[in-house]
């Protein structure tokens, strides 16, 4: 297994990279300070004929700007003296790289990176200073030195860290049971709406927007190019509706998509946030099927903090105009939901502290964090968790294991009950087995809603509402987003639901392995026909 040293002179900072499969993982890291000469990214592997736009950036001291060079072993390119200091974008095509980075160009006479591989070498007056080596470049990615290591990012993602904006009155909301706190959220505004999600699908969010638009409102709607099972007729047909009202309606996907799905289930609506679990459908927002979670935050720092979240999404090569994007295709029917069902829980209006968190970036470790410091209660409530040894399972496991009452409540649905159930049984067994106060269950709904859809924590008095789901892809390639609400009121109330929820859930879920074995087969054949659809029924 190859292994590559980078040293960053002066700093005294070591970095450890280890090629895996032809990919980098990070093993260990010291990332350099700010002045250190360094060899901050590549992009060797661009989405454009020939690899037009590869280029190198490096940060070079402002005070020492000679005597500078870049090299792969093969071609050495010199730095020219008179230019500024800092991080500069080298390349040989500098009118395609603008379009791929704001970094400040360098055009040099050639740059040629190879995309099997190359051994980068950034030197001064003749001695090596920083080192990038790697191998298979993927396309349309980044090899960036951040400060969890090296590692290959789509080219335009830029990570955020939590941001954090203090107290602001906060209503939490359930579905189906207030399906009217959206909508009359979005009937509300005056100014600007920026709507982002994976689906959009439902006519009374569509009313509100129209209406908005037709009032003077700044209306933005930003939502996925490929969503799972395909766009529905009925998708296309509301989408279509927006665009001619004179809305400007996006997806994000394409060759150069910086995201595996664009997952996301907020609005921006004046001065408020609007953060839910729940796509913009019937079967959602509409409140026709799914058990969702959500919170209206009355703060314009965390209003323009999500704006900002989407004008970036919304402002790359793979925002793709609605109008453009559906040209030559063709939409199956879809089956919108149509259930209904009693208000139990009425929404609730308190104070709190709240943080943004967003995925792929930051969301993963915050939700942990929030898991680790609880000291009495964390309930989980998810449609399904991937892997058993993923960073967050492990920290519900592990508050259980310091004396913390855990417990995880999952999805009923046909398409995830046999992996829930057996879920289930192995860590009730690991609760029974370690003598911890760990508990597990299958959401039975029985006439309250159709399916669990929340991704929802509540962690004594914090609670998480957002589209993150707990799969290794949601965390690490999606755009999701989700708000931590620090207030003793609001996790009273949704710790009062997600109790009513448990208590008619199954334990052992033995009846769910047989009915998921049904849905298996059921399944099994509808791919073979590839016909199957998840508009209404999952994400």
């Amino acid at each position: 297994m190859p292994v590559s040293r980078h040293r960053h002179v002066r700093a005294l900072a070591v970095v450890l990279v280890v090629v895996v499969a032809g990919r980098i993982q990070s093993v260990a890291v010291a990332a350099p300070a700010d002045g250190t000469p360094a060899l901050v990214a590549a992009v060797p592997n661009p989405v454009a004929d020939g690899d037009t736009g590869e280029f190198v950036v490096v940060r070079i001291p402002e005070s020492s700007t000679a005597n500078w060079t870049l090299g792969d072993g093969e071609t050495t390119i010199e730095l020219p003296a008179d230019r500024p200091g800092g991080r500069i974008a080298v390349t040989a095509d500098p009118n395609a790289t603008r379009r791929l980075t704001d970094t400040p160009i360098l055009a040099v006479p050639r740059l040629s990176l190879s995309n099997e591989g190359e051994r980068l070498r950034l030197r001064r007056a003749g001695v090596v200073v920083d080192r990038l080596a790697y191998r298979d470049a993927p396309s349309g990615e980044r090899l960036v030195d951040g400060s969890d290591g090296r590692r290959w990012q789509p080219v335009g993602f830029q990570p955020r860290d939590v941001r954090s904006h203090g107290r602001a009155p906060v209503t939490g909301f359930l579905l189906p049971d207030s399906p009217g706190v959206p909508v009359e959220t979005l009937r509300d505004a005056r100014r600007r709406i920026l709507l982002a999600g994976y689906t959009f699908t439902s006519d009374r969010i569509a009313d509100a927007l129209v209406a908005a638009e037709r009032r003077g409102v700044a209306v933005r709607v930003l939502v996925d190019g490929d969503p799972v099972g395909g766009r529905s007729a009925r998708g296309a047909a509301t989408l279509d509706r927006l665009a001619e009202a004179g809305i400007e309606v996006a997806v994000l996907g394409g060759p150069r998509a910086r995201f595996e799905y664009h997952h996301p289930k907020y609005a921006v609506v004046d001065d408020r946030a609007l953060v839910t679990s729940e796509n913009w459908k019937p079967s959602g927002v509409g409140g026709r099927s799914s058990r969702g979670w959500g919170v209206v935050v009355d703060s314009r720092a965390v209003a323009d903090d999500l704006a900002g979240l989407f004008r970036a999404d919304a402002g790359w090569h793979d925002a793709i105009p609605w109008r453009r994007y559906r040209r030559g295709r063709s939409f199956d029917p879809g089956r919108p939901a149509n259930g209904s069902y009693p208000s139990r829980f009425d929404p609730a209006t308190a104070t709190g502290t709240v943080r943004v968190l967003t995925a792929p970036g930051n969301a993963e470790s915050a939700v942990v964090e929030v898991i680790d410091t609880a000291d009495e209660r964390v309930d989980v409530i998810q449609p399904s968790i991937g892997r058993r040894d993923g960073p967050l399972l492990r920290a519900t496991v592990r508050a259980a294991a310091r004396g913390v009452r855990v417990r995880v409540l999952l999805s009923g649905a046909w398409y995830v009950a046999e992996e829930n159930a057996a879920l289930v049984e192995w860590l009730n067994g690991v609760a029974e087995r370690r003598g911890l106060p760990l508990s597990a269950r299958v959401a039975e709904p029985r006439g309250r809603f159709e399916k669990i859809h929340t991704k929802g924590v509540v962690a004594d008095d914090v609670v998480v509402v957002g589209s993150l789901n707990w799969n290794a892809n949601a965390v690490s390639d999606n755009r999701e987003v989700a708000v931590a609400v620090r207030s003793d009121e609001l996790a009273a109330y949704f710790r009062e639901a997600f109790a009513a929820d448990w208590e008619r859930g199954v334990g052992r879920g033995t009846w769910v392995l047989v009915a998921g074995a049904a849905a298996a087969l059921v399944l099994a054949l509808l791919v073979a026909k590839k016909t199957i659809r998840f508009d209404d029924s999952s994400d």
